[in-house]
């Protein structure tokens, strides 16, 4: 498969008067977090609550700042995380996508709300046991 790209629009719930961000994001279901660059963290005035360890695709670790919270909003789909500061573009990853339970729809590349749940997000709050 090659390249998701989708639409994003990123805020800051704590400073509402703040306008809000729509950007185009890197969708990577292997990747684990919402990650942002500087110049995007800096414009929502993003609070850094921690340095985090994050392994990169070439297998280096290095330590990032941690910022948030974000409002994270994909069509009729919302999530509040926090996010990692690294990159010149955003990246979507697998905690916001199954947070707002989004899915990478392999024929147009592209990703869409649940069609099993359209109105509605679900997810797993606990495992069950038969």
């Amino acid at each position: 498969m090659g390249l998701v790209y989708t639409s994003l629009t990123l805020s800051n719930p704590v400073i509402q008067e703040l306008k809000s961000i729509t950007i185009s994001a890197l969708v990577d279901t292997g990747s684990t977090y919402l990650c942002i660059p500087e110049h995007i963290a800096y414009q929502l005035q993003l609070k850094e609550h921690q340095k985090r360890e994050v392994t990169l695709a070439d297998g280096s670790i290095r330590q990032v700042p941690y910022v948030g919270p974000i409002q994270v909003n994909f069509d009729n789909r919302v999530c509040f995380v926090g996010a990692m500061v690294l990159g010149d573009s955003v990246l979507l990853g697998a905690v916001p996508m199954e947070d707002m339970d989004l899915v990478v729809h392999p024929k147009t590349f592209s990703v869409v709300v649940n069609p099993n749940n359209p109105n509605i997000a679900h997810g797993m709050a606990k495992s069950f046991k038969k």
